[in-house]
């Protein structure tokens, strides 16, 4: 048994295109054949059942040169001209197919009533008609075969119409093999209603070729119009349902030109995602669209939207984000039963204290709308820094403003050491930066509370610091 890494790798699409050209000229070759071959028996023969059946395969040998021509066209890529490639050539080329079944198919009855009506008989015998229609049989039982096997392989509307053309000739010739012997006997044992059986037989199939060739138009047409079967556009939003963090989707349109599919979908995301989030979770709503339909081009539109399960906390900093603006020391108090919430807002440090004011005061009716549970907002507004500080003196050991912070430490048990000191200065300001060693299980928010707590005792030993970072790390991680 051959193993998973040793499984052959599926064809490139160069080499599903030499496949179709390939079986499309074979195809072609063995229409000229048989046109040719028909053709002399019906003359021979003065069958029209057989003529009848000449003339229907020279339609298909102008079939098959529509096929070969149109699978060749479909293969190109796109271009300027056709952003979606050339894949409805090989529909419009099985709607031309079609509509010369269907002349053929008039042609054939049209001679057969005026034989019947006229009485006009003229068959002569010969074994010839017999081995061609024997023949004819045996040829298009193979091609027809070879074609409904590439074109399931390759997903060809075109090639699929051959097949089936040449699957319908069959019967046709059957028919027409059937008509032609009966008619043979009627004229040898003088069994008048017999001698009618070469034009019935072909009137019989023409019918018959003319049902099918009804149904296979509608098919053809539906494509041209992007009509795309209900269950293909339900798996693949089905697929794209499944994947976590897709709230719904919103449309969803497939369209299909020749084998190749074309899905363009738009899916309600939270909108508290990042747009890292969101590109993953696109890359793998492409996945779920390609196990629906494997070769598709697929484009995923995405729109923010309200998650159901969305806390207050979530809709205040989806207002903010959406302001382009970063909040910290988020609180929400309820305060004799309203609630009052608390923000830091970060703004650009060379904005004027009118315009800030401005914005805040705007964010803040924002949020009141967002979410109309809030009955009051207070906001602190800070400075983002716009510049990159350049410190003019480093101090890694700077004993005094190290041993205060050492000091204040100490006088919290839970905290087990603080490493790391660097106190950097600017022109105007210190600052100082440290890891802090807490125990394991120690929750966030104690730990929120220590850190901020040893800060602001630091602070008052040293209030010419200006900025104090701390960096708190479990016992178990701790490398110094």
């Amino acid at each position: 048994m051959t193993s998973a890494a040793e499984s052959p790798a599926a064809p490139s699409p160069i080499e599903w295109s030499a496949l179709k050209r390939r079986v499309a000229l074979k195809s072609m070759l063995a229409a000229t054949c048989m046109t040719a071959l028909k053709l002399a028996a019906g003359l021979i023969s003065g069958s029209l059942g057989v003529l009848s059946d000449a003339a229907h395969s020279g339609l298909d040998l102008a079939g098959a040169g529509i096929t070969l021509f149109s699978v060749r066209v479909s293969d190109k890529p796109a271009d300027e001209d056709h952003t979606y490639g050339h894949g409805k050539v090989e529909n419009l080329s099985a709607f031309f197919e079609a509509g010369l079944m269907a002349l053929s198919c008039a042609w054939i009855i049209w001679a057969a009533i005026q034989r019947i009506l006229h009485n006009t008989f003229e068959l002569r015998y010969s074994v010839w008609p017999v081995l061609v229609l024997l023949t004819s049989i045996g040829v298009d039982f193979w091609r027809s075969r070879e074609l409904r096997r590439v074109a399931e392989q390759t997903g060809s509307p075109a090639l699929a119409t051959d097949a089936f053309h040449f699957a319908s000739d069959i019967w046709a010739s059957l028919a027409v093999l059937a008509g032609l012997l009966a008619t043979w006997v009627g004229i040898a044992f003088h069994v008048n209603w017999l001698r009618y059986s070469d034009p019935v037989a072909a009137i019989f199939v023409s019918l018959m070729i003319l049902r099918v060739t009804t149904q296979l138009t509608k098919e053809t047409i539906g494509v041209l119009m992007d009509q795309i079967p209900a269950e293909t556009r339900l798996r693949v939003i089905l697929e794209a349902e499944r994947v976590p963090g897709v709230l719904a989707v919103e449309q969803a349109r497939v369209r299909r030109a020749g084998p190749n599919y074309f899905a363009d979908l738009t899916l309600a995301l939270p909108r508290s995602f990042t747009f890292e989030h969101t590109g993953e979770l696109v890359r793998a709503a492409t996945e779920a669209v390609h196990r629906a339909l494997p070769t598709a081009d697929v484009v995923i539109h995405t729109v923010p939207r309200q998650a159901r399960a969305e806390s207050i906390f979530d809709r205040v900093r989806a207002v903010a984000a959406r302001n382009n603006v970063a909040v910290h020391d988020l609180s929400i108090q309820s305060l004799h039963g309203k609630l009052h919430v608390e923000l830091h807002v970060e703004l650009d440090e060379k904005m004027k204290l009118l315009d800030a004011h401005s914005f805040v005061s705007s964010l803040e009716a924002e949020i009141m709308r967002e979410t109309p549970e809030i009955d009051s907002i207070l906001t602190h507004i800070e400075s983002e820094p716009a510049t990159i500080e350049q410190p003019h003196e480093l101090v890694e050991e700077d004993r005094r403003i190290e041993k205060a912070l050492r000091d204040a430490a100490s006088h919290y048990a839970e905290i087990v050491d603080v490493h790391q000191i660097l106190v950097g200065r600017t022109a105007e300001h210190i600052a100082l930066s440290c890891h802090c060693t807490l125990p394991d299980d120690l929750s966030m928010n104690r730990v929120h509370e220590l850190i901020t707590s040893l800060e602001d005792r630091f602070k008052l030993e040293c209030p010419e610091v200006h900025r104090v970072t701390i960096h708190p790390e479990p016992v178990t991680d701790n490398t110094r």
